[in-house]
């Protein structure tokens, strides 16, 4: 009876390491990627240059990117996510406010200065503040070569077709006329 049970085992085993073989890297060296166009951000006294696949084509498949903040006195890299990475800045110069908020709705926070690093989770609401009369630059990299960013004010408001006002009214508790305001000064 053991000896048809170690059979049993090896074969089982034997059609099973095939299931589990796999190679977590990339398969290929290279594979350029087509190149459609990146938009600067510049929003409320930051400006992002980024460095994805959409710009340096060679980055496809190497699940790797970068960019580049640059903070005006006071200025706001507002609230948004990146769906497909995590993110770590690192400060090249000034200080910077800097914040994520967790699936449980609690504020993680901290000030980051010149030669600090911070990490912002995969998929979680962040921003960074200069709340500094100097300018800030930071650097962040990305494990995704092309992290995707949506900031939430303009998802909601500035949005095409767009959002209803009486959902974002609601969403806000505000009134109509409000959410009217707020579009026309987010798409100024």
């Amino acid at each position: 009876m053991a000896g048809v049970r170690a059979v049993v085992f090896v074969v089982l085993l034997a059609c099973s390491i095939g299931a589990f073989a796999n190679d977590p890297d990339m398969l290929q060296d290279v594979c350029v990627a087509d190149a459609s166009g990146q938009i600067t951000n510049k929003v409320l006294g930051s400006k992002v240059t980024g460095a994805n696949v959409m710009d340096i084509p060679g980055l496809n498949t190497l699940g790797v990117s970068m960019a580049r903040v640059d903070f005006a006195p006071y200025g706001l890299n507002p609230p948004h996510i990146h769906p497909r990475a995590t993110e770590i800045i690192y400060v090249l110069e000034g200080e910077l406010y800097v914040a994520f908020i967790t699936t449980g709705n609690k504020l993680i926070s901290k000030v980051v200065k010149t030669g600090e690093v911070f990490v912002f989770p995969r998929g979680l609401a962040h921003y960074q503040k200069n709340k500094s009369k100097y300018p800030t630059s930071v650097i962040a990299a990305f494990n995704s070569q092309l992290p995707g960013t949506q900031q939430f004010a303009a998802a909601l408001f500035t949005s095409n077709p767009p959002v209803s006002n009486d959902v974002l009214a609601q969403t806000f508790n505000i009134d109509e006329h409000n959410v009217e305001k707020i579009k026309a000064g987010l798409a100024a």
